[in-house]
């Protein structure tokens, strides 16, 4: 899949699996991170909050690059019309990063809750 971007300006964490790429709201599409704005519980929220901070961190770690599309899929837009994308950041995919942290899981189509 081509690189869209590879040396960004300016990248903003919205939550965990959604980010502002030089003014392009990018759903990270190998991902689903626990809501922080329609959260069903608590410990979403709590666990989406971590998530944002963890995405905010590993964006500003070093140089960032967008993969335009959803590899499953071939998607480039999603239905909120965000730009469907891996990102990575020097060469290392963030989704992935969320993954193996526990704070994102590999998105399967649909969402799945986060409460017990």
């Amino acid at each position: 899949m081509p690189i869209l971007f590879a040396l960004l300006l300016s990248v903003f964490a919205i939550d965990g699996d959604t980010v502002i790429i030089d003014g392009r709201h990018v759903r990270i599409a190998n991902i689903d991170a626990p809501e922080i704005g329609d959260y069903k519980c608590e410990a979403e929220l709590r666990l989406g909050l971590v998530a944002k901070r963890r995405m905010a961190e590993l964006l500003a770690s070093g140089t960032v690059a967008m993969h335009a599309g959803d590899p499953a899929s071939g998607r480039l837009i999603d239905r909120y019309g965000r730009t469907l994308a891996t990102v990575e950041v020097d060469g290392r995919d963030v989704g992935e990063i969320m993954i193996a942290e526990g704070l994102a899981r590999r998105w399967n189509g649909k969402r799945r809750p986060w409460c017990n």
